[in-house]
C-alpha cells in the first residue's frame, strides 16, 4: 500500500462527492481537556475531520477528532476516504475543514513540484507558504517522517554491518551479489525511488537482484532474509514486530514526508485555537511513535480509533 501516491490516479478519477464525504458519523468520544484543550476554546465548533484510508492515516484522523472533542467542538468523522486527492480535496472545498497529510505529498502530487527540498523544516515552510494561496493553511510539522527506506533483518546486519545507503551502495561493490533488493513496482519505477536512489548512491545492483513484490510480502521476505534488502516505509510497524534494521539514509536523498496539520483556512480564521489545541500532540509524534501505534493496528489487529484514544489518554492529553 503507497502511503503517498498510489492511490492518487483513482482519487482523480473520483468527484469529492464520490469519495465518501457525503457520509461520516459524529465522534461521541467520552473525554475532556488533559494537557490540551482546557477551558473548551472550540465550544460551539461544528468540525468535520478527514483521512486517507490506510491505517498510520485513520490514526491520525482519530487522534485529530479526539483533540477537537476534547476542546469542546462537535466533531464529524469522514476519516478513511479512498485515495490520495479526495481528504485533500475536502479541505480545499471547505466540505472537510482539517486533516494529517504529508509535506512531501503536498508539495510533489498536489502542487507539482518535481524537486523535493532536502531539509524537512524548509519543505514545509514551502508547502505553508504555496498552499496559502488554495486557502490551506498548514501548522507546525511532527518529527513523524513516512518515507522510503531499506532494511534488514538482525542476522544480516550482523553479517554485512551495513548501516545506511552509503553502506549498502560500498558492499554492492565490494561483494557483488550481496546485495538483493525486494522493492514494490511502483518504488522500482520512480525517480525518487530506485531508480534515483541507485544513481545517488551509486548502487551496483544488477536487475536480476531485484526482485518486484507486493508491500507485505517485502516485509516478510526481508525478516527471513530471502532478500537481503526490502524497501520499507520508516512509520511502519512492521519494522519493530519484525526486529528490522532500517538503513540511514545519509545523503537525504528520499523526499521528506512530515506529518502536519492541514486546516481550510476560513475554518482556522474562525477557530484559531485549533493550532494551540494541535500543537502539543504534534510535537509528540515522531517515527517510534508511529510504529508502536500502526503495530497495535497491523499486526496486533486492533481498531484505529480505539488506539487512537488510548495514546491521547495515556499522554495525558485527554483524560
Amino acid at each position: 500500500m503507497r502511503r503517498h501516491t498510489a492511490l492518487l490516479a483513482a482519487g482523480l478519477l473520483m468527484t469529492v462527492s464520490g469519495c465518501g464525504l457525503t457520509s461520516g458519523s459524529p465522534m461521541v468520544d467520552d473525554v475532556r481537556a488533559g494537557l490540551i484543550g482546557r477551558g473548551e476554546p472550540l465550544k460551539g465548533a461544528s468540525l468535520t475531520v478527514t483521512s486517507k484510508s490506510f491505517t498510520e492515516q485513520l490514526i491520525l484522523g482519530a487522534i485529530m477528532g479526539i483533540a477537537f472533542e476534547a476542546a469542546g467542538a462537535e466533531v464529524l468523522d469522514r476519516t478513511g476516504i479512498q485515495g490520495s486527492i479526495g481528504s485533500r480535496e475536502a479541505v480545499v472545498k471547505g466540505e472537510a475543514d482539517a486533516g494529517y497529510e504529508y509535506t512531501g505529498t503536498a508539495w510533489i502530487t498536489y502542487l507539482g513540484h518535481s524537486e523535493p527540498i532536502p531539509d524537512p523544516r524548509a519543505q514545509w515552510e514551502a508547502v505553508r507558504e504555496a498552499d496559502a494561496k488554495n486557502g490551506v493553511s498548514w501548522l507546525a510539522p511532527s518529527a513523524l517522517n513516512n518515507t522510503y527506506a531499506l532494511a534488514m533483518n538482525q542476522e544480516n546486519h550482523k553479517k554485512y554491518g551495513t548501516n545506511t545507503l552509503s553502506d549498502v551502495a560500498a558492499l554492492s561493490k565490494s561483494d557483488p551479489g550481496a546485495v538483493t533488493l525486494c522493492v514494490e513496482v511502483e518504488f522500482a519505477n520512480r525517480a525518487d525511488g530506485l531508480r534515483g536512489m541507485r544513481q545517488e548512491y551509486g548502487m551496483n545492483v544488477p536487475t536480476g537482484d531485484i526482485t518486484q513484490m507486493d508491500t507485505g510480502i517485502i516485509y516478510t521476505q526481508a525478516a527471513k532474509g530471502s532478500c537481503v534488502y526490502g524497501e520499507v516505509f520508516t512509520t511502519d510497524g512492521r519494522i519493530n514486530s519484525m526486529n528490522l534494521v532500517v538503513m540511514q539514509d545519509d545523503k537525504k536523498f528520499f523526499p521528506n514526508y512530515n506529518a502536519a496539520p492541514m486546516i481550510n483556512s476560513r475554518t482556522l480564521k474562525k477557530w484559531p485555537a485549533i493550532a494551540d489545541v494541535l500543537d502539543p500532540i504534534t510535537r509528540k509524534l515522531n517515527n517510534s511513535v508511529a510504529r508502536d501505534l500502526n503495530a497495535r493496528v497491523d499486526v496486533e489487529g486492533e481498531d484505529p480509533h480505539q488506539v487512537a484514544l488510548d495514546w491521547m489518554k495515556d499522554e495525558g492529553f485527554v483524560k
